[in-house]
């Protein structure tokens, strides 16, 4: 893929070899007329069927070469708004662009962006309005190919977008590159085989990333979780040679706000580095993606490296139990007791639903701190992923202002969540006749019981909401940013929830 230099063109375009421009076009009445300008713009000679090609009701898109250069191509996109028109269009748009132009010996792409008027209904601000294109060139440009042998060197290409607010659209590139330092670091975690991201590794590779950053990082070693007592954590690794790691990430921006009190916000992230299911094993078709059980944990590490890049205006601390659930003579057995750092105790009546186990302690953790929020992240059950598919995560809370202001960060981003019931008649599913809640909820409702296995772990008092990514975290066919590894699902969410454009 490319090194990117994403900048401002400013108001004088200046095209040098090797250049492609990118220009869209709204689908309005006047169309053909704005068609024919443009001709005259770019000194083109078009024929009548290139013309016909783009005009007609079901053209889209073409591109037109330019012998003599100034820009040696020219793409012209058709954007038509319409019921399937959604703020993540270009964002898509642009992760498909750059993927097909990796081939090609591209120096320079100059991109204009449509007027915010046309589009204004479908983005919260003209600033994100922006934000998106950025976004999408970045999240195309994603690759992972740490272990391929055969890799070729980054070509550069210095990609210059154009506006009607020159200011808007500098901050706007500036919010894109420090939310996609983050995504990118939840993607490589993502894709982190598990063989070379145990739990001690992924808290190294924590630590490691944030040296610098301000954000201070603690961790807790087996040892260390025994003497707090979190028995969940412990218990899911027991079966592994490779011992559980607590890790906790504490962000305070640099300046406090004179207005405010500033929010104190805690993200809990499932980090289940590899789940073979314990003894009660998966079969080999559904273990083979496990590697990215650790997607909750990923994404609080990356949501606090784009809030410390961005500083955010909004305190932050991220909690990570680290584990491996695998099988061996001390793997944790169905009808074990585990007691927990609440007091609570756990009958354990699925090893495969350990998730929820490490979440117990962590939960436990971050109400002690007495927050403002607690929100967790976890790819939990394939309950979810059965209600909702990969389009949307699983949004569980009894908060309904907590629940709005998510729902709403969703619909911007796109990284979309869907609000699911959490009444007290669940809470019957997971009842164990000889500890205080079972860790196996039954077949029905799944992702549900799950969550409510969860709510006996937090303060009541503290609002809470518990994000199922276990769809939208695995690599899918939906987008053109999401076809081939695991999509860093929950960054891009929080990161508008948390703030950069709210405060």
């Amino acid at each position: 893929m490319f090194k990117l230099n994403i900048k401002s063109g400013g108001k004088r375009i200046l095209y040098k070899p090797l250049s492609i421009s990118l220009k869209y076009m709204i689908d309005e009445k006047n169309l053909e007329k704005s068609f024919f300008s443009l001709e005259k713009v770019f000194h083109l000679k078009l024929s009548k069927l290139q013309r016909k090609n783009f005009l007609v009701k079901n053209g889209s898109e073409i591109r037109i070469t330019k012998p003599e250069g100034k820009p040696d191509a020219l793409i012209l996109s058709k954007v038509k708004i319409n019921d399937k028109f959604s703020s993540d269009y270009f964002r898509n748009h642009l992760a498909g662009l750059i993927k097909s132009l990796s081939k090609e010996e591209l120096k320079n792409l100059h991109i204009f962006i449509p007027g915010y008027k046309a589009v204004k209904k479908y983005f919260s601000s003209e600033l994100y309005f922006y934000q998106t294109f950025a976004e999408g060139l970045l999240l195309g440009n994603y690759t992972f190919d740490k272990f391929k042998e055969d890799k070729s060197k980054p070509k550069e290409l210095s990609v210059f977008f154009y506006a009607d607010n020159e200011k808007l659209l500098k901050a706007a590139i500036k919010n894109a590159t420090n939310l996609m330092q983050g995504v990118n670091f939840t993607k490589d975690l993502q894709n982190e085989p598990a063989s070379s991201l145990r739990p001690f590794e992924l808290a190294k590779r924590v630590k490691s990333m944030f040296a610098g950053t301000g954000v201070r990082v603690t961790i807790f070693d087996d040892a260390e979780c025994k003497r707090r007592k979190m028995g969940g954590l412990l218990a899911v690794g027991k079966g592994s040679t490779s011992k559980p790691r607590f890790i906790i990430l504490k962000y305070k921006p640099p300046v406090k706000s004179k207005k405010r009190k500033l929010k104190k916000v805690v993200l809990v992230g499932k980090g289940v580095t590899f789940d073979t299911g314990g003894i009660c094993v998966k079969p080999p078709a559904g273990m083979k993606e496990m590697k990215g059980d650790m997607s909750g944990a990923a994404v609080v590490a990356g949501t606090l490296l784009a809030a410390s890049k961005a500083k955010l205006p909004v305190e932050i601390i991220g909690i990570i139990p680290a584990a491996e659930n695998m099988i061996s003579g001390e793997a944790m057995r169905v009808g074990d007791v585990v007691k927990t750092a609440s007091g609570k105790t756990i009958e354990v009546g699925h090893t495969d639903a350990e998730g929820r186990m490490i979440l117990a302690d962590a939960l436990d953790y971050a109400s002690k701190i007495k927050p403002n929020e607690i929100i967790d992240f976890a790819t939990l059950t394939g309950a979810c992923v059965v209600a909702l598919g990969q389009n949307a995560a699983g949004l569980f809370t009894k908060n309904d202002e907590l629940a709005k202001d998510i729902n709403n960060a969703g619909i911007n981003t796109y990284d979309r969540v869907w609000r699911m019931p959490m009444w007290d008649e669940y809470h019957k599913e997971n009842e164990s006749k000889v500890a205080d809640v079972a860790n196996d909820g039954g077949r029905w409702a799944g992702a549900i019981t799950a969550a409510k296995f969860l709510e006996n772990f937090v303060d009541k008092d503290i609002p809470w909401a518990h994000i199922d990514i276990a769809g939208p975290a695995t690599a899918h066919d939906l987008n053109n940013y999401t076809k081939t590894y695991m999509t860093g699902f929950g960054v891009r969410l929080m990161f508008e929830y948390l703030g950069y454009l709210k405060y």
